[in-house]
């Protein structure tokens, strides 16, 4: 399905900032500007706008527009509905690098990959609006995305979001996401990362987006320490029963 407009307009100032011509407090382009190059209305141009403010990579300023924000924000593994966008998550650290490993079991399942394949890993650990530390979050990527998009494998955060970067690149977008949800104890490094004393409890995410044809796209698995981790569901209930 071809995108539409505001969509559009959005993906390219994703990649602009994924691309470095806009920085973290670069004023981003005025809905008047986006205006006469996209040959679209005002209130098209502002929406695409407030798509990158769901997204977490753009901020209003009363008067001057929208700037490129100043830190990069991640979710927790899971809970990723339409509804639902980055700005949502909170600010975070990319540790150690990108690398191609054989994943553990559970994550190689729902990867459907065979015994021994390698896939990518990424590691980040989400923060607290206090910056202490909320998820330890590792992402899995099968090789055949890996192999696709060349900045999985770089260091640091991708601007536009792993997602969308994905998306852009390959042309595959997330339609089907399963969460499964387990609690167990922290192991020893999770413990530290997460900075709280053994035994400690925690509730482990394991996220899997799919794509159209029900093929993974990546593999995450959230580990919040117990204090942390809440979920809270909202629903209709049969009012003639």
């Amino acid at each position: 399905m071809p995108l539409l407009k505001y969509e559009q307009i959005a993906d390219s100032l994703r990649s602009r900032i994924s691309d470095g011509e806009f920085g973290p407090g670069d004023l981003l382009p005025s809905s008047r500007d986006l205006c006469e190059q996209w040959e679209v209305s005002r209130a098209t141009a502002i929406k695409a706008m407030e798509v990158l403010r769901a997204d977490g990579l753009a901020v209003p300023h009363q008067g001057r527009g929208f700037t490129v924000t100043q830190t990069p924000v991640a979710r927790p593994a899971g809970a990723r509905g339409a509804g639902t966008s980055r700005a949502q998550g909170g600010p975070f650290r990319r540790l150690g690098r990108p690398e191609m490993l054989v994943p553990p079991s559970r994550i190689a399942d729902a990867l459907g990959l065979a015994a021994g394949r390698r896939a990518l890993q990424r590691a980040r650990l989400v923060l607290t609006e206090e910056g202490r530390p909320h998820s330890y979050v590792v992402a899995w990527f099968p090789p055949e995305v890996a192999d696709a998009c060349p900045r999985l494998h770089q260091d640091g955060p991708i601007a536009e979001g792993t997602t969308h970067y994905v998306r852009r690149t390959t042309g595959r977008l997330p339609v089907r996401g399963t969460d499964t949800t387990s609690v167990r104890l922290a192991a020893p490094t999770e413990a530290e990362l997460l900075q709280v004393k053994r035994p400690c409890a925690v509730a482990v995410v394991l996220h899997t987006a799919c794509d159209a044809a029900g093929e993974p796209l990546v593999c995450e698995e959230g580990v919040t320490a117990e204090g942390l981790w809440e979920r809270t569901d909202n629903y209709l209930m049969n009012e003639g029963g």
